[in-house]
């Protein structure tokens, strides 16, 4: 099993879970419950300080995950190795070797504004399956349902005609993790990444400019940061010159004397350090024509600042408070077995039994509200949102594209009230409980106290 470099294939994704999705697994067939049918949800309990909503999204990579999901001899004699499982069922081997995900699910489609409580996921399986995958589907959902959250926080922010970039991933907490953050920011409404890799595969122009070491380089070797700029716009002349290496407004200023007596042509100029609104204002009535981009730890709070400020940017790069942050805490939770009900009733984190529907009210196009309730009930005057996405372990439907998991994500956002999308939303909103919700929680409650 040894693997220096720790890539993950797909052919790893039996082995990534957390050991306590095994055990549990081994514990229910021994214990001749592995094949009872279970539904589990995943959700939050509340969301990060100060957002008002969350975008969902990963469900793409979840179902790649579910379809792919299998376990190979070699790993199976790694498992055994360990010494681990010495008193698992003989079963419990012969299920993992001949097992492959068969179950339902149901989900929010990519784009979808979600609240606390409300479930992004539901698994419908037999019980082992159901167990084994929390763990990977934790781990995509609220990764990049961080991510696009916060990318839609900053497209509502900076608004339609702004050009908004993802530079994160020299900060992303992995490789894998800047692949999925590039891919949660485009579909979440930002226009381009700089990760080449991600911009291919996703079909899309990667995009950036210039670094600090150019401009250095070449004024070491060549002269000045003027001829560094001249070399870049030879070979590269729509890419933004970066040109705050040592005095942003004397490079603004000596580019500007260039393009009236030379005809330069510059498709931008990039801030990245210093006092962004002056500095912007200033770079302005120099290069009156040109786009101004700003960049360097970036995120809503600082763009919202800047606008009040009045500084004169046309478009933002996005890194390091993009793609890290404050997490947003899913969890996954049985919610019925065998057709019976049950829930969590731990202090501060209960939770509700029964397999669930989110019903949402839109009145005219805006957000009129949302209730939580069974999935057997129906509400006439309000759409359900989550739809079953897989059957039996096969997809239902082809993936979507980006395009149209950005437009729903626009479309989810701009429908709330001002109070959910302000940077700092004060009053977090909490969905309606159904009466039919509410009696099963009563029931669950006091068939456990009995």
């Amino acid at each position: 099993m040894a693997a220096s470099a720790l890539n993950i294939t797909p052919a790893d994704y039996g082995l990534l879970t957390d050991l306590y999705q095994l055990t549990m697994a081994a514990c229910y067939v021994g214990e001749d419950l592995a094949l009872r049918p279970a539904s589990f949800e995943l959700f939050v309990r509340r969301l990060p300080q100060s957002f008002g909503y969350l975008v969902a999204m990963g469900l793409e990579q979840a179902l790649d995950y579910l379809q792919q999901l299998k376990f190979s001899t070699s790993q199976l004699d790694a498992l055994r190795a360990t010494g681990l499982f010495d008193h698992a069922p003989a079963a419990f081997w012969d299920i993992l070797e001949t097992g492959r995900f068969g179950g339902d699910v149901w989900a929010l489609p990519e784009g979808t504004v979600v609240f606390a409580h409300e479930p992004m996921l539901r698994i419908e399986a037999p019980l082992w399956q159901a167990q084994l995958v929390e763990t990977y589907l934790l781990n995509t959902l609220n990764y990049q349902t961080l991510i696009a959250t916060r990318a839609a926080r900053l497209r509502d922010l900076a608004g339609p005609e702004a050009t908004l970039l993802e530079f994160g991933t020299r900060r992303a907490f992995s490789p894998q993790a800047s692949i999925w953050a590039a891919r949660a920011a485009l579909a979440a409404g930002l226009d381009a990444t700089s990760n080449v890799l991600a911009a291919l595969q996703l079909g899309r122009k990667p995009s950036g400019t210039m670094a600090h070491a150019l401009v250095m380089a070449l004024e070491a070797l060549e002269g000045s940061e003027q001829d560094a700029f001249t070399a870049f716009h030879r070979y590269f002349p729509k890419a933004p010159l970066l040109i705050d290496t040592y005095d942003s407004e004397a490079a603004a200023a000596r580019l500007a004397e260039r393009m009236k007596l030379e005809g330069l042509e510059l498709g931008g100029v990039r801030l990245d350090s210093g006092d962004l609104v002056e500095l912007s204002k200033s770079v302005r009535s120099l290069l009156p024509g040109v786009p101004i981009f700003a960049s360097g730890d970036l995120d809503e709070y600082e763009v919202e600042r800047l606008q009040r400020a009045g500084a004169s940017i046309d478009g933002y790069g996005f890194g390091t408070k993009l793609v890290t942050g404050s997490p947003v805490n899913g969890v996954y939770k049985l919610v019925e077995i065998d057709n019976i009900p049950t829930l969590k009733g731990s202090s501060g984190k209960a939770t509700y039994p029964g397999r669930k529907q989110v019903f949402r009210l839109v009145q005219d196009g805006r957000f009129g509200g949302d209730r939580l309730g069974l999935c057997t009930e129906s509400h006439p005057s309000a759409q359900p949102l989550l739809q079953q996405v897989m059957k039996q372990g096969q997809r239902l439907a082809h993936s979507e594209p980006l395009e149209a998991i950005a437009q729903r994500t626009r479309a989810n956002v701009a429908a709330l009230p001002s109070t959910l999308r302000q940077v700092i939303c004060i009053d977090p909103y909490t969905p309606e409980i159904t009466p039919a919700l509410h009696s099963l929680t009563e029931e669950t409650q006091a068939r456990l106290r009995g």
